[in-house]
């Protein structure tokens, strides 16, 4: 059955051609998103590295990083024509779908264990 679902999305996203690619991550990955910047007349790419904390079905997901000791929080939707590349750098062991716990910790006890 999981086989059948797999092949069905690839052929939707492929020939619908609705969505540029298909990413699949959860809550806990490790991502490192590259987005576009308009500035005036100017584009361009800008990345943002941090850990997903919450995945709502197709619509967007939450990326969680900390800048020095300040943690930001950024919502991307998933088919945005701004996102250029989503790259999954390690995956993590959580057993929640919304790790909201994370907010609050900080240090070695916001670490996540990687599979």
């Amino acid at each position: 059955m999981k086989n059948i679902n797999i092949n069905i999305n690839k052929y939707l996203s492929v020939k619908s051609g609705k969505y540029k690619k298909k990413y699949v991550f959860k809550a806990g990955d490790t991502v490192n998103v590259d987005y576009e910047i308009k500035e005036g007349d100017k584009n361009r790419i800008q990345s943002f590295k941090g850990i997903i904390i919450k995945k709502q079905a197709n619509s967007t997901f939450t990326i969680r990083k900390f800048s020095g000791t300040i943690g930001v929080e950024r919502i991307f939707p998933i088919n945005s024509p701004i996102i250029k590349n989503i790259k999954i750098i390690s995956s993590g062991k959580v057993r929640r779908s919304k790790i909201y716990y994370l907010r609050n910790l900080r240090g070695k006890q916001a670490k996540i264990k990687s599979i």
